[in-house]
């Protein structure tokens, strides 16, 4: 470990200040990260604020590193600011744990592979080593802070109330997940209070992290997908939501599932986070999908070089060199997953990908390009429409669920060359056709656009009828003195078309009708490519949208005649709705109102005739009884003596489980298991009888772990009870006599209940001296008022052993803790699991005891098992109809 250089400090110093919990357990995990962790524990105490422990199993700090471990801007991560050109730690500035002890009383105890036992340092408030001592612990280091922001109490102030703790508590595990999704290997947990909060075992792989993360429901609805990119070096791999999944199951109305990375840094990247809600929620057209986050794991891996990380304080924010090529990738690899772009911006000719897919008509399946004149483009062609190419495209963005460019009559004939926009019905087009095209381009790129006419809509016009564009039909109620050209758009005098695919409304997925949107129709071969775009997809992640739409257009040639026919009565059916609604629209008639309702909206309506009469009748007629329905049934076999002969040879077997108990197997939709006592069958809830048993098991032997006390309380007859209290408690098992003539009391009804007592002896008992030295924190309000519980025990009820003698918090503490464990046991247990515990019931338990501590037994009776025929027949009579 060495100091950074003045100029590289100066360079990385970002007056690094620890302003939450949750930047300390950053740090601390990262730390551990870089040192190789494999396991890393986070314990939290009151939030965060009275204690933070982080341990791990890493590679410990060597004993020549030690005095300098938390001093500012010593680090063994890098020499100089030239590494960061190949930075592969997270951290490299070495400001952490020093500017953690400025803020905290910090611990570190660390063991290296060579080193014989662990080594405790205490560090003072600039990060010099106050005391050492060897401890037990195993090579890694733990790092404990306490008494976080003791010195500023306007920041501990900030976490007063219990929502701003919860909240921060929140943001930790939203950490330790981010975390525990890019390192699969790694195992974590996260305990505040004592008590478990969350957790994460190792796995083999990233869908196995989001599994343990999120859970199996979230990730069925991720797809593994994967971009990679040779100039400059990009590599996408992540799960990405299912296109069409419901929004409400693969995304959150906040970004805290949206997890991206570069290179495996958790990081927080507003444009990319932009790009990736604008594909996502493009696909869906309501409005409540606009303002959530997808849930997702996106893993960008650049050169390190091409990264600049020391951008902010916390690191959760880089700088990208190479930034319009990385949102190229992305959006390519958007793109070949969903199928159409949410915006209209295009990347710029100095950065786009050429990985990037083309676009293509959403209803239109993408052809071999036959055309020679789409083959035979020269170069120098092909250079002037990628140079056009930023200018010639609009950046706004149309309503089609593909979004496509509005490009507008001033192309050139190269750039028309470049793209192949094909209709979805015909599945090329004639070279006359493009050749026509390209001279009407080259004709009118010298036109030049006024203000004047941009501001009236008449700058762009259709270059066949000449007509000012409309990508938007607007459907009206037609007037008396309309002409019938007026009132038909789709007269031969006034042929519409589209400038770039000549079909109608073409640029937009929707049409107005009467100020109501209604879809446009979509044809067969647009159907077709809506259901298979997610198959072909999900067979080959990889392929770009070109590759796409040639497979999705080869199926739809290849499709049965039956399949095809199918698809063409839906697009019919499609196509029946929209001219009706269409002749809605023309004739001023909505399609919820009649026409003598639609006269006025600010008409009161009409009061509701009365129904009176029919109510008269529905209450005066007689209920007309409803015929017995004949169920249908099967006759079994059934044989009472044979059910009772298997019955008697089960009850004398002799592997049956003690006093008669058998299982008979699990109920499928409850936790509980049917068993056999006796001719009984009875239900179990094996899940009380394990609270009982580890309650039964604290109850006798766990010890309360004492906390020493900075004062401690002395003991006198009052205090205790009487004189009698204080002989019973001197009376107790002593451990050997210090050198100063004090003893310590040893007696396990003491020491298991959380308290250490002190005698120093004297000849009187004036003189004898008595007092508490250290008591359990873990039981909340424990003090004296216990201990003269436990020699109230002894005294009256002479009890001898630990369980006799707890007192009554506690024993609400064990049950509490018994409750904690049984409820971390798997939610269905195997047969062999609970014949273990009915055994362990039998031994421990005995007969008496049948209930757990909250007074709910144990067994529910069922059934009584018949023994004769008549017995059968009584049962089974109840049950008939």
């Amino acid at each position: 470990m060495k100091q950074l250089p003045p100029d590289t400090v100066r360079l990385l110093s970002s007056s690094q200040v620890i302003t939450s919990v949750t930047s300390v357990v950053k740090e601390l995990v990262e730390n551990s990260l870089d040192a190789g962790a494999s396991s890393i524990d986070i314990k939290l105490e009151n939030f965060g604020l009275d204690r933070i422990e982080v341990r791990d199993n890493g590679r410990g700090i060597k004993a020549a590193d030690t005095p300098v471990m938390a001093m500012r801007h010593f680090t063994s991560k890098i020499c100089s600011h030239d590494d960061l050109e190949h930075l592969e730690t997270y951290g490299f500035r070495g400001e952490a744990l020093g500017s953690i002890c400025g803020v905290a009383e910090v611990a570190i105890t660390t063991k290296t592979e060579d080193d014989d036992v662990s080594t405790q340092y205490t560090l003072n408030f600039t990060g010099n080593i106050v005391s050492q001592r060897p401890t037990h612990l195993g090579q890694g280091t733990t790092v404990t802070a306490l008494k976080l922001f003791k010195n500023l109490p306007v920041r501990r102030q900030y976490y007063s109330s219990s929502k701003k703790c919860r909240d921060e508590l929140k943001k930790v595990q939203d950490l330790l997940m981010a975390y525990a999704i890019i390192t699969p290997s790694l195992r974590l947990t996260l305990t505040h209070n004592k008590a478990v909060v969350w957790q994460k075992a190792k796995v083999v792989d990233h869908r196995g992290a989001l599994l343990a993360t999120l859970g199996p429901g979230a990730v069925a609805n991720l797809l593994p997908c994967h971009h990679r990119q040779e100039q400059p070096e990009i590599f996408l791999e992540g799960f990405l939501p299912k296109p069409g999944a419901d929004f409400s199951s693969t995304s959150l109305s906040a970004p805290d599932k949206t997890f991206i990375y570069v290179n495996s840094r958790p990081v927080h990247q507003k444009e990319l986070i932009k790009l990736l809600r604008q594909h996502y929620a493009a696909q869906y057209p309501e409005d409540a999908a606009r303002n959530r986050y997808p849930i997702l794991m996106l893993k960008i891996t650049v050169p390190p070089s091409s990264v600049d990380v020391n951008l902010t304080p916390d690191k959760t924010q880089v700088l990208l060199h190479d930034k319009e090529a990385l949102l190229t990738a992305v959006e390519a690899l958007l793109v070949s997953l969903y199928g159409y772009r949410p915006t209209g911006k295009q990347p710029s000719p100095g950065t786009s990908s050429p990985d990037a897919p083309h676009l293509n008509d959403q209803r239109g399946l993408v052809p071999p390009t036959d055309a020679p004149e789409l083959r035979g483009a020269a170069p120098s062609t092909a250079a002037s429409a990628d140079t056009s190419l930023g200018r010639q495209i609009s950046n706004s963005s149309s309503s089609s669920s593909v979004a496509e460019d509005w490009i507008v009559n001033q192309i050139s004939g190269g750039l028309e060359s470049n793209f192949s926009v094909c209709d979805d019905e015909t599945p090329g087009e004639s070279p006359g056709r493009l050749k026509d095209r390209g001279t009407l381009g080259e004709n009118s790129s010298t036109d030049q656009l006024s203000a004047e006419g941009w501001s009236r809509g008449t700058a762009l016009t259709d270059p066949v009828s000449g007509e000012p564009l409309q990508p938007i039909r607007v459907h009206q109620p037609s007037k008396p003195n309309d002409s019938e050209e007026t009132r038909n758009p789709s007269s031969p005098k006034k042929k519409m078309f589209n400038v770039i695919t000549e079909k109608r409304t073409g640029l937009t997925a929707y049409d107005l009708i009467n100020n109501r949107a209604v879809r446009v129709p979509l044809s067969p071969a647009a159907l077709f490519e809506k259901e298979a775009r997610a198959e072909v997809v999900r067979e080959n992640p990889s392929a770009g949208l070109q590759d796409i739409s040639v497979a999705i257009n080869e199926r739809w040639k290849n499709l049965r005649e039956e399949e095809r026919r199918k698809y063409e009565e839906k697009a019919k059916k499609h196509l029946e709705h929209y001219d009706q609604m269409t002749k809605l629209g023309a004739t001023g008639t909505p399609p919820e109102r009649t026409a003598s309702s639609s006269k006025g909206h600010g008409q009161k309506r009409k009061a509701p005739l009365s129904n009176q009469q029919l109510l008269d009748q529905l209450f005066t007629a007689q209920p007309q009884k409803k015929a017995r329905e004949t169920k249908a049934s099967r006759p079994l076999p059934c044989s009472l003596p044979a059910l009772r002969l298997q019955l008697q040879r089960l009850w004398s077997q002799s592997s049956a489980a003690p006093r008669g108990l058998r299982l008979v197997n699990r109920l499928a939709s409850q936790s509980a298991w049917v068993i056999l006592c006796g001719q009984r069958l009875m239900l179990l809830n094996p899940f009380r009888v394990e609270e009982t048993l580890l309650f039964k098991r604290l109850l006798e032997n766990h010890t309360l772990p004492a906390v020493g006390l900075q004062d401690p309380v002395r003991l006198t007859d009052g205090s205790v009870g009487g004189a009698a209290y204080m002989e019973v408690l001197c009376n107790m098992e002593k451990e050997k006599p210090e050198p100063n003539g004090g003893m310590l009391l040893s007696d396990p009804r003491l020491v298991a209940n959380g308290f250490k007592v002190r005698l120093t002896p004297g000849l009187t008992s004036a003189e004898r001296h008595l007092e508490v030295t250290a008591m359990a924190a873990c039981v909340p309000f424990l003090g004296v008022e216990d201990l003269r519980e436990i020699l109230t025990a002894v005294l009256h009820r002479k009890a001898s052993s630990v369980h006799e003698c707890r007192p009554l918090k506690v024993t609400n503490y064990l049950q509490s803790e018994a409750v904690r464990l049984a409820r971390q046991l798997p939610a269905h247990l195997s047969k062999e699991d609970v014949e273990e515990i009915l055994r362990r019931m039998e031994q421990q338990l005995g007969d008496d005891n049948r209930s757990c501590f909250h007074g709910r037994p144990f067994l529910q009776l069922l059934s009584e098992v018949p023994r004769t025929d008549q017995e059968a027949k009584a049962l089974l009579k109840p049950l008939e109809l």
